[in-house]
């Protein structure tokens, strides 16, 4: 089921040993952020939004998306991303509870 994070949609696409959560518009994706899943670990490497969209938010947005669904499948985080491991370090509090 797809999240809602204000004009944009957020979709959670699930692997086997992994997914995503993606953001399109107009038919293009123009943010992703991907994990690899392990019984209790969602390993986030990699982050993207388009170039011309940066600094509007989009991959803050894809962090709470992947939080929250990590909160509600009580699974924890490990940040190997760069831009989600600052996320984290600059939030310590608001992240401790899923912080691999």
């Amino acid at each position: 089921m797809p999240l809602r994070s204000g004009a944009d949609r957020i979709r959670h696409v699930r692997r086997n040993a992994g997914g995503e959560f993606v953001v399109v518009r107009g038919g293009t994706r123009i943010a992703e952020l991907t994990y690899d899943l392990s019984a209790t670990t969602l390993a986030i490497d990699h982050t993207f939004v388009d170039p011309e969209l940066r600094g509007a938010g989009i991959a803050q947005k894809l962090v709470d998306a992947a939080v929250a669904w990590a909160r509600k499948h009580q699974r924890r985080i490990l940040p190997i991303c760069p831009f989600v491991k600052t996320v984290f370090n600059r939030s310590p509090a608001k992240y401790a509870d899923v912080r691999a």
